[in-house]
């Protein structure tokens, strides 16, 4: 049987793997880091302080909610610890079975956020860094419409900021819908925030911990290519060769900047980003 490799599904599976075993978990999300050392092992530390302070602005009582794009489901499975009814709407089949092993007590649909359709309504939609993904209007509008009245959305992702310019030969850190556009999404949908909060400068050292992970593979990378070429030149050939084949020039320049560059840094990210945490009512 042949078919299109879904590098995509292969890349989310090593880098769970990777994540699980270095935190126990298959937590996809940045990591909260006040008063922690930025460290690969604080690493599952700063996430569970994320975690919390997410969960500190959900509203009060016994929640049906919406874990839109839910990640690998870790989120879903805490949510449901606390006495709350979670669905999943992911777009990944590999994503939504592993919702589907971590919080088995949720119903998972596997599509994208919007086809999602459901005659029961949510006292609560959530985005945890899935907003950035769905267009900003179609994403509050389809949210409030799944509410029931007196419902909320509660957003938590990165925002470009208004004096973002891209460009640059890797594609800088952080992403998301301009922080302009947002708020002007909001007026014009009577979205007031009934809570606001900017944790930037708390989540961006996370990318510095990724870059150094990167970057140690980089390195790793580097060390092979220099024994090859000095004890192995056809061999090491033959691999350039293979490696064209599969990434044009651009893609590889990329991936070299990637595994060896020093641009992603948490001041950049705070540069070309707002970390926002939204609690929004329709209706004001």
């Amino acid at each position: 049987m042949t078919g299109k490799i879904d590098t995509r599904a292969v890349g989310l599976d090593a880098g769970l793997a990777f994540i699980r075993w270095l935190t126990g978990a298959e937590n996809l999300h940045y990591g909260l880091w006040t008063g922690l050392d930025v460290t690969a092992a604080n690493l599952g530390r700063a996430q569970a302080a994320y975690t919390e302070r997410l969960f500190s602005y959900l509203p009060q009582g016994r929640l049906r909610i919406l874990d839109i794009g839910g990640g690998a489901g870790e989120t879903a499975a805490k949510l449901i610890a606390l006495g709350h009814e979670v669905e999943i709407v992911v777009p990944s089949a590999f994503l939504a079975s592993r919702c589907r092993a971590n919080a088995p007590a949720a119903k998972v649909h596997e599509m994208p956020f919007q086809d999602f359709a459901s005659a029961p309504r949510f006292d609560l939609c959530l985005f945890s860094e899935s907003f950035q993904y769905i267009p900003c209007a179609l994403a509050l509008d389809k949210a409030a419409g799944l509410l029931v009245p007196g419902g909320e959305i509660l957003i938590a992702d990165c925002f470009r900021s208004d004096g973002f310019q891209g460009g640059g030969r890797i594609r800088a850190a952080g992403g998301g819908h301009r922080l302009a556009l947002m708020r002007t999404e909001l007026a014009a949908r009577g979205l007031v925030p009934l809570a606001e909060e900017d944790i930037t400068e708390a989540v961006a050292p996370s990318i510095e911990l990724e870059q150094a992970l990167f970057n140690v593979f980089g390195h790793a990378i580097t060390r092979i290519d220099a024994e090859l070429a000095a004890k192995r030149p056809r061999g090491r050939w033959l691999m350039h060769r293979a490696l064209g084949l599969v990434l044009n020039a651009r893609r590889r320049e990329r991936l070299a900047a990637r595994l060896m560059g020093r641009e992603r840094t948490a001041k950049a990210f705070c540069r070309d980003n707002r970390y926002m945490i939204f609690r929004l009512r329709p209706g004001g």
